[in-house]
């Protein structure tokens, strides 16, 4: 993998995650209280180490869907990380659970199907749209960040028939570490993370 620029700023571990990722954050919510609302066997909760939920999650994977997920607390939000999954930014069950009266900010990735990336407040997707178009927006207020997305790369203007977008993944974790204030750095690798089995459907 090329080198990203340094005005990236990444969430650590993203690029280790695999093809289908979802990292999403949720403000002012515990790791117990947003597994609660994302819906799993409470059960099976745990404290784990970052690198042990990718492979929890691949020993129990579903269909197109985490196995296993884990949250940890970062400031004023919980850091949620689907590895196989994609609930939080697409699902409209559980997007709206996890942001009841709160905020939401989620990147996933999806090499199978479309990127996204998604801010959601109390249920309602705010700006949501796939990284790369980031022309085709949808929302209740879809022009909310064009500001930080024209200064990140992620165009708001984009030609679909000119180039693409290089690195939309990063930028769109760039993104939302200006709309959650959250420098991230290596030190979230090192935390320990609530862990669990989502419940079956």
């Amino acid at each position: 993998m090329t080198e990203i620029p340094e005005e990236f700023s990444c969430f650590p571990g993203y690029e280790t995650l695999g093809e289908i990722y979802c990292v999403s954050f949720v403000r002012d919510l515990s790791p117990e209280e947003v597994l609660r609302r994302f819906g799993v066997d409470e059960t099976t909760m745990e404290e784990v180490a970052f690198d042990e939920l990718d492979e929890r999650s691949a020993e129990s994977m579903r269909d197109d869907a985490a196995g296993y997920i884990g949250a940890a607390k970062v400031g004023d939000w919980a850091v949620v990380v689907e590895p196989g999954g994609w609930q939080i930014a697409v699902d409209p069950e559980t997007y709206a659970r996890v942001s009841q009266g709160t905020e939401v900010v989620s990147v996933c990735c999806h090499n199978y199907a479309s990127d996204t990336f998604a801010y959601i407040v109390d249920g309602t997707p705010v700006v949501w749209f796939d990284p790369m178009l980031p022309d085709a927006r949808s929302g209740s207020d879809p022009d909310r960040f064009v500001e930080e997305m024209r200064e990140l790369g992620l165009d708001p203007d984009h030609d679909i028939d000119g180039p693409g977008i290089d690195y939309p993944i990063e930028r769109s974790f760039a993104l939302a570490s200006r709309i959650t204030g959250l420098l991230f750095s290596p030190d979230i690798l090192n935390l320990r993370f609530l862990g669990a089995e989502p419940l079956e459907e």
